[in-house]
């Protein structure tokens, strides 16, 4: 069965976050590495390290995902910004350790007139430059949109980054229903299609995370805005089969819907109770 969960913020510690979702039912959470839009980390607290590694041990919470800022974009044209990136994903995966067996999620990136093909390239030496540093960490390649000049709109584009890395077996994907639809994969309509694709190009086994949105905009529309589920375009009846299907069982889910704690709350009690058998919440 899926473990399901939300992004907490991280500002009070893990201890705080591993508390706060079981307070709200669930099982797995997300949280920022640090600021969403860049700079420097907190320093780490070991004792709270060590307080969360016992309440996860004890309740069962995780695997859970580590994101990166949205800022970092290892295919970027100027050198500076990549070795922003690189520095910063090394570091985040250093400090990772402490929390072994855990996933790192992080946005592959906008080409910015290079061509994908250059943006692939530079996303690939991005990750030969960090990926020592994982140590028990799975590194998780997004599914985008493909707004823009993002790289990983398609499925193709996320297995030439990972025919480009030296070690492919520390890399996953995370798969973005919102993101996945807007890219013009019928999750709707044809979901073992797309599943099917995406074993064909990548291989379902390097699936090993889910973002579950509901999108605002239509199938294709390339724009990257996420729904609360049952509130958009997928719909939540489409978003249920993902949740139910053999493909997606036992991996981490984690709600990036636009909500308080509460609505979050509910969207995980919904989810549960569709696991269960039922299909609706009031």
């Amino acid at each position: 069965m899926p473990q399901i969960g939300c992004h907490l913020s991280c500002a009070k510690g893990f201890l705080h976050m591993g508390n706060e979702a079981l307070s709200i039912g669930a099982g797995t959470f997300q949280f920022f590495t640090r600021n969403p839009r860049g700079g420097a980390a907190k320093p780490l607290d070991e004792a709270d390290i060590a307080a969360y590694r016992a309440l996860a041990a004890e309740r069962g919470i995780g695997p859970v995902i580590a994101h990166a800022p949205y800022t970092l974009n290892a295919c970027a044209a100027e050198e500076s910004l990549r070795t922003f990136a690189r520095d910063t994903m090394r570091d985040d995966l250093r400090r990772l350790t402490k929390l072994p067996g855990n996933f790192y999620n992080f946005h592959p990136g906008s080409h910015v007139k290079q061509g994908v093909e250059t943006g692939i390239l530079r996303i690939a030496e991005t990750l030969n430059a960090v990926l020592p540093e994982a140590g028990e960490t799975t590194v998780l390649l997004e599914t985008m949109a493909g707004k823009g000049s993002e790289v990983g709109g398609r499925f193709e584009e996320l297995r030439a980054i990972i025919d480009r890395v030296e070690q492919p077996e520390r890399l996953g994907v995370c798969f973005d229903t919102c993101h996945v639809f807007d890219a013009g994969y019928d999750i709707v309509n044809d979901l073992d299609g797309v599943l099917a694709a995406f074993d064909r190009t990548i291989g379902l086994a390097r699936l090993r995370a889910v973002h579950l949105n509901d999108s605002m905009n239509p199938l294709g529309s390339h724009k990257d805005r996420h729904a609360c589920l049952g509130a958009g375009h997928i719909g939540l009846e489409a978003l249920l089969r993902i949740v139910r299907h053999p493909a997606f069982d036992g991996l981490p889910f984690a709600l990036e819907t636009p909500n308080d704690l509460a609505g979050y709350a509910r969207e995980i009690a919904l989810v549960r109770q569709a696991l269960q058998g039922g299909t609706s919440i009031e």
